[in-house]
């Protein structure tokens, strides 16, 4: 178990790392390594490690730290320019596979990378999806860096157990977790998708995002039922024996129900030695928790060691001073079922146990959530498979931190790589019928004789364990009326409401999704519909379709009209901003601004007259780095352009990977900004993570003034559920 951590063309790079450690450092980390193009450090104590490399200067530098059962990795690491976070449970069949040698995870991952990523001293140029095929065949949670002369890689598991963030801005940095990132100054981290491979050129300050290849619904599973049921079986009995740490007492978090209690029986069967862990609140004037009742029952019944730990109501408030921060996020699901989490592994931990296994995941891949019966059947499978590209950044990140922040080191079984492909593809009446949801699963438990627990309806940890109930108590004594509003006092830095400066484009979009996605809760959209199109101030094609996106998000929108008037139109600004205020309360106010001094320089202005605080997410990101991710992660057109090199053949299509590649190939001809912050360009959104319904353009036209001038008209646009 270890954290990784990297920053590159910055001055203070090994300052920066330092501190980086500082924050990913826990209670089991024994031992530092530190590298830079001068040399490497490797100490047990991180005071030391800093005043060993107080004299470096360098703008490269990367570092990891782990526990003292990983320090032999850490004096292996100089070989190479390697850091890693992973756990592979099939190392000897990747290493008779691929004729290589290596000891650990640490090893293999980075001779794995050298042979299939690397040509003539170099990362490809292009990664062709043969070459990503080794990356598929890693069973097991991995978040890698490699450092090879003046290019850098990271990856991680294609589902993304183990985290790494990244920041693009006044350098490159990178890091297990975003508070590391947020440390060294890099306040709007992102979270690197996992079926990406990150290619970072030092040299040219260039990121690239190579695609990797993800699971698919399809063909679907054509056999007897009783013959699939075996083979998940199996399956599910292959991917637990590879899990089970060799001479090693384990830990399962069990609640009673079909998922915790299919793993730990599989567990008794191969005859590992475990110990289950149960977590509940108990107070005055609440039921007996649903998963305390369940969990001695069952296991009474199956004869499993369990230890059951019981949290009063004023312990809650002391554990949520530790998990809110630590989650980084206020949102009450989240909060509520890291709390149990956080207690579970503080008693493995008490018990000398470093490893616990997880019924994550079997909810994605089985249907088992209230969204699965929403959709149609014919699209049951795609529905757990979107699901499963999300898990990433709303489950696994949450989970990983919860469970490192007590030197745990996590595993999901129900995440293995060959189980999750072949319950991708199970006919859909398998899984969810009108009375019943992960339909196979509970007979497969019936089969093994746990009839009683088969039958037993989902119940969410946070709810089973009473946690919300402790929450929303504790928030009503506190004069809270909503228990998110409560939560915000432990994690002072997002308590604070704000408004979104909107204009329709991917800058305000994007700083609305990162700022969201960091846990601040923003009230309103504020948008400003210029009648001068050449507005110094803000952007005006299809500004008309703000108020259907703003509805697509289930956000309230405060609009103004202005006359465009240099200067007298932030009057108008300020009026907004006023309203707002008023009708939502908003105490800041979040911005898309990425290099542009003018419009940043008077917002900021306006914003200090109203004592309201202004949070400029893109501020320097890389102009490259953000086109890239925007793309990746909304659906947007280009809705104007006026550059040398664009025409009207920009206009009104989704704009793609290669036409950012086609906008950098421009700025290299006739520097153009690739951002079009220079007004090279306009963008609309259509659709993306934080869009409930997307935005369907029905009628349009082409208003075209030149060869390189053209603006697209929206005539008629609709809105449909996604």
């Amino acid at each position: 178990m270890c954290r990784i951590t990297g920053v590159f063309n910055n001055e203070k790079s090994v300052e920066l790392v330092v501190k980086s450690l500082a924050v990913l450092t826990n209670s089991e980390t024994a031992c530092f390594w530190l590298c830079t193009e001068n040399g490497d450090w490797y100490s047990k104590d991180l005071q030391e490690l800093r005043q060993f490399v107080s004299g470096e200067k360098s703008k490269k530098c990367i570092a990891c730290c782990c526990s003292a059962s990983k320090a032999s990795l850490l004096r292996k690491a100089s070989k190479s320019k390697f850091v890693a976070d992973a756990e592979i449970y099939n190392l000897n069949e990747l290493k008779e596979k691929y004729n290589i040698a290596g000891e650990n995870s640490q090893e293999v991952l980075s001779q794995l990378t050298e042979t299939f990523l690397f040509q003539k001293g170099g990362f490809a140029n292009q990664t062709s999806l043969t070459n990503l095929l080794f990356l598929k065949k890693i069973e097991g949670a991995y978040a890698f860096a490699y450092w090879m002369a003046d290019e850098l890689l990271i990856a991680r598991d294609i589902l993304g157990v183990k985290p790494v963030c990244f920041a693009h801005a006044d350098g490159f940095a990178f890091a297990s977790e975003k508070k590391a990132l947020e440390a060294m100054g890099f306040l709007h981290a992102i979270t690197l998708d996992p079926r990406v491979l990150l290619k970072y050129n030092i040299n040219e300050d260039r990121s690239r995002f190579d695609k990797r290849e993800f699971f698919s619904v399809l063909p679907e599973i054509e056999k007897d039922k009783k013959e699939i049921k075996e083979e998940l079986l199996n399956l599910l009995r292959e991917s637990i024996s590879r899990r089970i740490p060799q001479k090693e007492k384990f830990g399962v978090l069990f609640s009673g129900g079909l998922d915790s209690t299919l793993i730990a029986y599989l567990c008794k069967e191969s005859g590992a030695d475990f110990v289950c862990y149960t977590v509940a609140v108990e107070t005055a004037g609440m039921n007996e928790a649903e998963d305390l009742w369940y969990a001695k029952r069952v296991a009474t019944d199956l004869g499993l060691k369990l230890k059951l730990k019981t949290v009063r109501l004023e312990e809650v408030e002391e554990y949520l001073k530790t998990v809110v921060p630590l989650v980084e996020d206020t949102d009450v699901v989240k909060v509520g079922v890291a709390l149990p989490m956080y207690v579970a592994c503080e008693a493995a931990k008490e018990d000398g146990i470093s490893t616990v296994f997880s019924g994550l995941g079997a909810e994605e891949i089985f249907a088992g959530y209230a969204r699965h019966k929403r959709v149609k059947r014919v699209d049951l499978n795609k529905e757990c498979l979107s699901g499963l590209l999300r898990m990433y950044d709303r489950d696994l990140y949450r989970d990983e931190v919860v469970a490192n922040s007590q030197g745990i080191s996590l595993r999901v079984p129900f995440l293995d790589l060959d189980l999750v492909d072949y319950a991708l593809k199970l006919p859909a009446s398998y899984k969810l019928t009108d009375a019943e949801d992960k339909r196979i699963l509970r007979e497969i438990a019936k089969d093994l004789g746990l009839a009683e627990v088969a039958s037993r309806k989902k119940r969410a940890a946070q709810y089973g364990s009473n946690v919300i109930k402790a929450i929303e108590k504790l928030a009503k004594g506190s004069g809270y009326r909503y228990k998110r509003e409560y939560l915000r006092t432990f994690y002072p830095t997002r308590d604070i409401k704000l408004g979104c400066l909107f204009s329709s484009g991917k800058d305000s979009t994007y700083a609305l999704w990162l700022m969201l996605k960091d846990g601040y809760p923003v009230e309103c959209l504020i948008t400003l519909k210029s009648r001068n199109p050449a507005s110094y101030m803000f952007h005006t094609p299809a500004v008309e379709l703000v108020e259907q996106q703003a509805e697509a998000m289930d956000l309230p929108l405060v609009m103004k009209q202005t006359e465009g008037e240099k200067e007298k139109e932030l009057e108008d600004l300020q009026a907004a901003l006023r309203d707002a205020k008023v009708k939502y309360g908003i105490e800041g106010v979040i911005t898309g601004a990425l290099w542009s001094n003018y419009q940043k320089e008077r917002i900021e202005k306006i914003a200090a007259e109203e004592n309201l605080k202004v949070f400029s997410p893109l501020w320097h990101i890389n102009q490259e780095t953000e086109m890239r991710l925007v793309v990746n992660n909304f659906d947007i057109i280009f809705s104007g352009v006026s550059a040398y090199g664009l025409d009207k053949s920009w206009l009104g299509r989704g704009i793609t990977e290669e036409d950012v590649d086609r906008l950098v190939q421009l700025n290299k001809k006739v520097k153009m900004n690739v951002s079009g912050e220079g007004g090279e360009f306009e963008s609309l959104v259509r659709d993306g993570p934080i869009f409930k319904k997307r935005l369907v353009v029905q009628e349009s036209e082409i208003v075209e003034e030149d060869e390189n001038t053209a603006r697209l008209v929206v005539n008629k646009a609709k809105l449909v559920w996604k």
